[in-house]
């Protein structure tokens, strides 16, 4: 008889987690103690559910490094009683956490799903039920006794991501997120189907799961606009302990080559600023020096973010400021890809 896995659903807040009183027409949150009881419909699923929930379920514009340990703690507290993970957040900063959370599990050999809805779980109209019932089909999913997926991905509107190559397009439509650079892992339909060759191999399954809690909040996003001032660009760049920058720039990388931009760039690199490039685009990549706009940001030592998304270069900034990397090796790390969030080439 094969045994059932055994999901742990972690509820954090947010939408999805939400009934409508009907006598009061307000929204209260969702007991997920009593999730078989309001979606008879999990049942049918082969698997064996438990839920957790934070104290105090916050919604998704609060979120920040203090949550994404307490998730990342769960499910270290519950890594080896469970055979998947379904995280349950608001899904207007569901890209940046879901990203990060990537980076802070090393070593993982189980999914770990975030999804949430547009709708509460209670309305008529709701896309919660089939977003929560396909995540879990997905973290109970199997081929030869190991899991399908092993990584942290994100799932929305009958589509599978890896989460750290999400953003958030729509605020109104169910299709709310993309992953402009890189396909989906699955889709649902009739059938789930998996693009296997699209997803991370495990090939660590004996090593310990490590959860890297050190996360450097002293980074900003540096947004570049035709007028930007000097006033408003060294504004950012001179604030107090201030230790990484993702410059948002133009098309495949490209910035104002006017000495002032430059040399106030050059400033706040020679302090140990990183600032890596990455394109304002929804898709396509930074190539440093395919424009003259851009050669002077590779001369004087702008990171090329590749085709990472802003959410993703937040992420591995706040986790490679933490260990104690030369330049050269910062360098080589962010632009090498580590949990798929970068494609190499």
């Amino acid at each position: 008889m094969t045994k059932k896995p055994n999901i742990l659903i972690i509820y954090t807040g947010g939408t999805i987690g939400m009934i409508k009183d009907y006598q009061t027409n307000a929204l209260k949150a969702f007991d997920f103690s009593q999730i078989i009881q309001n979606i008879p419909e999990i049942e049918q699923l082969k698997c064996i559910l438990t839920s957790v929930s934070f104290e105090e379920p916050i919604d998704s514009s609060n979120m920040n490094t203090f949550y994404y340990i307490n998730i990342a703690e769960i499910i270290e507290a519950n890594y080896k009683k469970f055979d998947g993970f379904v995280v349950l957040t608001g899904s207007d900063t569901m890209a940046f956490v879901s990203s990060t959370l990537s980076f802070m599990l090393e070593n993982l050999a189980k999914p770990i799903i975030f999804t949430g809805s547009q709708l509460p779980i209670g309305d008529l109209r709701t896309d919660a039920k089939e977003n929560l019932i396909t995540s879990i089909e997905i973290a109970c999913s199997q081929k030869n006794n190991k899991p399908i997926i092993s990584e942290v991905c994100l799932y929305f509107e009958y589509k599978l991501y890896r989460a750290n190559r999400t953003t958030k397009i729509n605020a109104d439509q169910f299709e709310a997120f993309t992953s402009m650079n890189y396909p989906p892992l699955a889709e649902s339909g009739v059938h789930l189907n998996f693009n296997h060759y699209f997803i991370s191999e495990t090939t660590h399954n004996d090593d310990e799961l490590i959860v890297r809690k050190n996360l450097v909040e002293n980074i900003a996003i540096l947004k570049l606009f035709p007028g930007i001032t000097k006033s408003v660009v060294d504004a950012i760049l001179n604030i107090e302990n201030l230790q990484g920058i993702v410059l948002e720039t133009y098309g495949s990388g490209n910035a104002p080559n006017e000495t002032w931009f430059l040399e106030s760039l050059k400033k706040a690199i020679s302090k140990n600023i990183k600032i890596v490039n990455v394109t304002q685009c929804e898709g396509g990549r930074v190539v440093q020096g395919h424009y003259e706009t851009s050669v002077g940001l590779k001369a004087i030592g702008v990171i090329s973010g590749k085709d990472i998304t802003t959410e993703s270069a937040i992420a591995k900034l706040m986790y490679l400021l933490s260990e104690n990397l030369s330049n050269t090796e910062f360098t080589f790390y962010f632009e090498k890809s580590l949990r798929g969030e970068i494609s190499d080439s």
